[in-house]
This record gives C-alpha cells, sequence and structure tokens, in this order.
C-alpha cells in the first residue's frame, strides 16, 4: 500500500497546483484545483507533512 507523506500546495489566485508524493518520491497527486476546492480535498487527506508556496509580491 503506497502512502501519502508530503503535499505541497503552490497557492494563486484561482487556480492553485497541488502536488503529493509517498516516500519513495513516487507522485500520488498531481492536479489544480480552483479555490473552492481546496478544502474538499484536504479534507480527504490523511494526516502527513504539508508544504505551502505562494509566487508573486
Amino acid at each position: 500500500m503506497t502512502t501519502l507523506v508530503t503535499i505541497s500546495l503552490d497557492l494563486a489566485k484561482n487556480v492553485s497546483q497541488v502536488h503529493g508524493v509517498t516516500a519513495e518520491g513516487k507522485v500520488l497527486v498531481r492536479r489544480q484545483l480552483r479555490r473552492g476546492e481546496v478544502m474538499t480535498l484536504f479534507q480527504g487527506v490523511p494526516s502527513c507533512l504539508s508544504r505551502f508556496a505562494q509566487a508573486g509580491p
């Protein structure tokens, strides 16, 4: 069974990018999310390391 250990969220104004990987570095999640979809995604994700990034001024 593969377990998500790290999830990264690149924040943007309207559409954000999400990447989730296993301990071995295998990508499990790679999606674009609209602002309203972010909470729905994180409600279904098990506890893991979460990283948030924001580009721009």
